[in-house]
């Protein structure tokens, strides 16, 4: 894949130009073999957005489970790790 299908949104993922689908929701995916369902959501362990390896990414059925995940991590970490996207 070249790097020029794709741009940076706003949030600091990375979007392919044509769907402006988030690349980690697509590598998801393609872990996954199948699509994403409504509502899940796909966190990068390492806080890092643009580290997009399948190992890096997990996939939580909802964003309340995802939230419990950030909080978890809080406690271990500290919030300002927990929350922060690189």
């Amino acid at each position: 894949m070249r790097r020029t299908n794709l741009h940076m949104n706003k949030s600091g993922y990375l979007c392919f130009n044509n769907t402006n689908k988030p690349l980690h929701r697509w590598i998801a995916e393609k872990k996954l073999r199948r699509p994403l369902k409504n509502g899940e959501v796909v966190h990068h362990k390492d806080r890092n957005k643009l580290n997009n390896s399948p190992q890096n990414l997990q996939v939580f059925r909802s964003q309340q489970d995802h939230f419990k995940a950030h909080l978890i991590d809080a406690g271990k970490y500290g919030s300002k790790y927990s929350f922060s996207g690189k």
